[in-house]
């Protein structure tokens, strides 16, 4: 038995990789490396259990001949697209790489025989949810992202298969993910630009946007939790804490855990980008009724990431 991992090189991906290997299993890792990062898999390409596909989740083909390398259980598939700024710049991105993506996903796995598949999906899919903590039962609003729009069809397509086709799937509904590798976001935004001039420190929007977020480790072994004890055709989880904080927040363990104190310059409105959602709290009843508890704070993934990326002052070159 052998789990397929898209994006195995990415952020939570490589994450995720190492954590199965310590199950004893086999691992086949795809990624294109568009934003993957080999160092992150240094240490599955020295397992006898890992094997490392270099592809594309366009190429159907390449995604069928890679889940027949191994007897296939289960696809975790986290490769997308995941920085939802660049959306309105490129609006054909989202849709190829990450509905498009998926749908690929999925016909190589029922041409292959596979019939497990956990899908990384996003808070971004709710929107301006009208209800905070928003639960996974609330009707879906008008999407404001092609994110969030692509993550939604995703999600659309996976649970047609588990209809049509007799799959089993596991939706997960991240807030924001915090920890080592980290790859894109606030934090490395603030990190990057504070090491570059640690007087000035640009904000987008007012800081007052409130957000959720989560270590990676908790997303993990949150996800393995889920997929252990449910088993319905369909399960959604909200993956996050029970708790959000003030962007301005952040920026204050931020800044003091670099040791500097910037003049802010914040850039107005309540949203810091096209599609951004000015307030992200997840309802988490679902998987903490599993017993999944996390381990790490919101102020204790922060500054996590903040250590990690100032000792890996190599992964600021690219974003």
């Amino acid at each position: 038995m052998a789990h397929f991992v898209t994006g195995a090189a990415g952020f939570i991906g490589s994450t995720l990789v190492d954590h199965l290997l310590t199950t004893g299993v086999e691992v086949v890792g795809y990624d294109n490396f568009s934003a993957g990062r080999r160092e992150f898999l240094a240490d599955a390409l020295m397992n006898p259990l890992f094997s490392l596909v270099e592809g594309d989740l366009l190429d159907r083909a390449g995604l069928e001949a890679a889940m027949r390398r191994r007897y296939i259980d289960s696809v975790f598939h986290l490769a997308a697209n995941a920085d939802i700024r660049k959306g309105t710049a490129d609006p054909s991105r989202d849709i190829e790489q990450n509905t498009i993506g998926t749908f690929n996903v999925l016909e190589a796995m029922r041409t292959t025989g596979i019939r497990r598949i956990a899908f990384a999906s996003s808070s971004a899919v709710y929107g301006d949810a009208a209800l905070i903590p928003t639960p996974e039962n609330v009707a879906m609003p008008i999407q404001i992202s092609l994110y969030g729009a692509s993550k939604a069809a995703g999600e659309s397509l996976i649970s047609a298969y588990c209809e049509c086709f007799d799959f089993r799937s596991w939706i997960f509904r991240f807030v924001s993910v915090l920890g080592e590798r980290y790859t894109h976001g606030h934090v490395f935004d603030f990190v990057k630009q504070l090491r570059q001039d640690e007087a000035k420190l640009v904000v987008l929007g007012d800081g007052r946007q409130r957000k959720s977020y989560m270590h990676v480790h908790d997303c993990v072994n949150a996800i393995m939790l889920a997929m252990e004890k449910t088993g319905n055709k369909t399960n959604i989880f909200n993956l996050g804490l029970n708790d959000y904080v003030e962007v301005r927040q952040s920026v204050a363990w931020i800044t003091d855990r670099m040791g500097v104190t910037p003049r802010l310059q914040f850039t107005g409105g309540s949203r810091g980008w096209v599609g951004d959602s000015a307030f992200v709290w997840l309802d988490p009843a679902q998987i903490f009724a599993l017993g999944w508890r996390p381990k790490v704070t919101i102020e204790q993934a922060v500054c996590r990431t903040v250590d990690w990326l100032q000792a890996n002052a190599w992964a600021l070159a690219r974003d």
